[in-house]
């Protein structure tokens, strides 16, 4: 089973999978050099110290004119070899570590022009480019951040296509939607006022048609301004504890006149009378009222609309259930697109603006909820998912509907 409607966020990855830095011969090259020329200095430095100390020590003149210190301080030759090779294995540490770290502060340096390098690939409009290597330690760190920053940078850019994309599409439905009635409007109006002879019969069946047109102008626009109000973030809901079966009573008699003029019939079963869920009772009244017509509308004559409120961890689910045509899958994927029509009804009386299932599902939204739909066995259901206290058991139903 497949929720409707679902918004599949893009996420762009890596293709390659990122290696470690691999140096140019040129930067190798530098890097030996740079061990090199450490290492010779060092040996300098422990060459000059050594003569130094070994004439400090040997010649006459450190402690008197006439004695040397190693006399003076009573110094074994053994006693200089011990120190002397102390000294030499300190020094063959310290040209070690000293050679390591200027080594790796080269080494660092050689990093950071590579991201640099790639930071201006990124920067030229390579938006798509990842830093493609790996680093340890802060530089890893700033390689993964860089990669997060770029990657939100273009899901930021490629969300921002889409709202421009689904505005363009918003004005091309609405322009459409609106200029077909608005062109017959102009042509019946066009005839009763350039015809100064026209009689008084036929200029009435003008009006009323150019009237009737208006009036699915206003549908429209009386759509199109709720569907702006009702989604997520839209306006506030005024929640107030509703009993669930109770509204779904009230609601379903307001359809009951509705509904004998096709010969069917609605029920409510009374399971779960016992569930209250905080809802904005108004908007959702809307959501339930476009349930019940779509299922008059399209719904075969001689035959019964069941609700029901079901209850299943967490999660009451309202079902509007009705016997109709068998609807395709393709078509239970853009049901709640908005201004979607299946094709064989847009040219009928009850095609309706293609709004009222998008409204619903940005009601049932702005409450947390989901909505979908199925069609089986020549039955028609439309579900109403909402959380019965928090946002978690929501979550875990979605995932058993994949």
């Amino acid at each position: 089973m497949k929720t409707n409607n679902k918004k599949v966020l893009h996420l762009r990855k890596v293709k390659n999978e990122p290696t470690l830095l691999t140096l140019t011969p040129k930067e190798i090259s530098e890097l030996v050099l740079e061990g090199i020329v450490t290492l010779c200095i060092v040996f300098l430095l422990y060459l000059g110290i050594l003569v130094m100390v070994s004439q400090l020590i040997n010649e006459p003149g450190f402690i008197s004119v006439e004695f040397s210190a190693r006399e003076v301080w009573h110094i074994e030759r053994e006693q200089i070899a011990f120190y002397k090779n102390i000294f030499t294995i300190t020094s063959v540490v310290f040209a070690v570590a000293f050679t390591y770290w200027r080594l790796m502060r080269r080494y660092q340096q050689m990093q950071l022009n590579h991201i640099l390098e790639e930071l201006h690939l990124i920067a030229d409009g390579q938006y798509d480019r990842r830093i493609p290597f790996r680093l340890s330690g802060d530089m890893g760190q700033v390689v993964n951040s860089i990669n997060r920053l770029v990657d939100s940078t273009v899901n930021a850019l490629e969300d921002e296509r889409a709202i421009e994309k689904s505005k363009d599409e918003l004005i091309t439905n609405v322009s459409h939607d609106i200029r077909t009635p608005l062109t017959s409007i102009i042509g019946y109006l066009g005839l009763i006022v350039n015809q100064p002879n026209v009689e008084s019969a036929d200029a009435k069946r003008y009006a009323e048609i150019a009237y009737s047109k208006a009036e699915q102008m206003k549908l429209l626009v009386d759509d199109l301004f709720e569907y702006t109000t009702t989604r997520p973030n839209g306006a506030p809901l005024r929640l107030n504890d509703i009993p669930i079966v109770n509204f779904l009573e009230q609601v379903a008699a307001d359809f009951e006149l509705e509904a004998q003029k096709r010969k069917m019939a609605i029920e409510v079963l009374p399971n779960n009378r016992d569930v209250v869920l905080e809802l904005d009772a108004e908007k959702m009244v809307r959501v339930i009222n476009n349930l019940l017509s779509n299922a008059i509308k399209y719904g075969h004559e001689d035959s019964v609309i069941t609700m029901e409120v079901l209850r299943n961890d967490g999660v009451v689910t309202i079902a509007v259930r009705n016997a109709g045509d068998p609807i395709s899958k393709e078509v239970l994927e853009q049901l709640f697109a908005r201004f979607y029509r299946a094709e064989a009804s847009r040219s009928k009386e009850t095609g309706g603006t293609g709004l009222g299932l998008a409204i619903a599902e940005n009601i049932v939204k702005s409450h947390g909820g989901m909505m979908y739909a199925e069609s089986e066995n020549g039955q028609t259901s439309f579900y109403v998912c909402l959380p019965e206290e928090n946002q978690g058991s929501l979550k875990q139903f979605k995932e058993k509907l994949k």
